[in-house]
């Protein structure tokens, strides 16, 4: 833990670059390892380990668990915490990546007895392997079909029992008959600024840069409840720090980086302010619609509607409305503008003002 009376020098000292290690490497690294070394989320974590605890007693493997929450809130590290804590093999994979039964069978088919499967994405993957993994769940079995048309045969092929961990951003596309097949199912909150200063200390100590507590607490603020987001921006301030701060993580420095890569106060990144940008100037703060507002600042819509607009629409500066979308007054008075007279706020807006809403 950074002790407030080290010195500049002790600092700087300790702000090392992990030579020959990417990113990637750096971020699995800071994953914790356990469930006491999780920051956050104390009723999943309470909830996930009664169910854990129960398991290892009874000597089975525990239900099948589906995690929903936003990217970057911890799902993957908890899959990885249950293999763990089971002492249990992790098999990874995702939905997207599952395009047929047959890639499905594949996987289910090699799993060890008490295996853990972590299937990220879940509401992605294709129809017909969404229905196999019914049986699978349930029966701990695979029917492959043998053969095509009149004369195929469905071969039932028992797999060894395994947990099933799903994630997903979206638990509303999974479908009432795979969500019912979950025997725990857990929501993902954001953090708490508290929460993510903790989670900085700790990975400052694993990335030997230690970590003034006011620069924790500005990075905290800027990360948008976040994790993954605030270890990403402890990883620029600690290269800004190297670089041009003379070693030291502390608030100047944390503030510069943070600048320096369009990180505003409240947390607004490039492609936020875009969006506000064009929102405010271009149709005068709505209604419009998500693929207009998409092409206007060359992002896809998925990537606008699931990666800017969940943070833009709980921090206050736009509301969704059957007519579009709408800047709020916030919105106008983070960006340094004056509403228009005639400008249509979310409460208008969903009563039907407001100008008409483009496709």
């Amino acid at each position: 833990m950074y002790d407030p009376d080290d010195g500049p020098h002790h600092r700087r000292e300790a702000v090392s670059p992990e030579a020959g290690i990417d990113e990637h490497q750096i971020e699995g690294a800071l994953r914790p390892r356990a469930l006491d070394e999780f920051v956050g989320q104390e009723r999943v974590r309470e909830q996930l380990s009664l169910v854990l605890d129960s398991a290892r007693r009874r000597g089975r493997a525990p239900d099948h668990i589906l995690m929903s929450g936003g990217p970057g809130l911890g799902k993957t590290t908890l899959a990885m915490i249950i293999a763990a804590e089971l002492g249990a093999p992790l098999r990874i994979t995702s939905g997207p990546a599952i395009e047929r039964s047959g890639d499905l069978a594949a996987v289910l088919s090699t799993l060890q007895e008490g295996e853990v499967l972590f299937l990220d994405e879940i509401h992605r993957m294709a129809r017909p392997a969404e229905e196999m993994l019914y049986v699978a769940m349930e029966d701990f079995r695979v029917d492959v079909v043998v053969g095509k048309g009149p004369g195929a045969t469905a071969i039932p092929l028992d797999i060894a029992p395994f947990t099933l961990v799903g994630a997903t951003t979206r638990a509303g596309m999974l479908p009432a008959p795979l969500r019912d097949r979950f025997g725990f199912t857990a929501h993902m909150d954001f953090y708490t600024p508290e929460e993510l200063e903790r989670i900085l200390h700790r990975s400052a100590g694993l990335l030997g840069a230690p970590l003034d507590d006011d620069a924790a607490r500005e990075i905290a603020g800027r990360s948008r409840g976040t994790p993954r987001i605030a270890n990403r921006l402890l990883r620029r301030v600690r290269d800004y720090a190297e670089v041009r701060g003379g070693g030291a993580m502390d608030l100047e420095n944390a503030r510069a980086a943070l600048d320096l890569y369009e990180v505003d106060a409240l947390g607004l990144d490039r492609l936020d302010r875009a969006i506000l940008d064009v929102l405010l100037h271009r149709f005068r703060g709505g209604p419009v619609g998500l693929s207009t507002l998409a092409v206007s600042v060359g992002e896809e819509a998925e990537t606008v509607e699931v990666v800017a607009e969940p943070f833009l629409v709980r921090s206050g500066f736009l509301a969704r409305t059957p007519r579009g979308r709408v800047a709020t007054p916030m919105a106008w008075q983070h960006m340094g503008l004056t509403p228009p007279p005639d400008a249509a706020f979310g409460a208008a807006a969903a009563a039907g003002g407001g100008a008409p809403a483009s496709p």
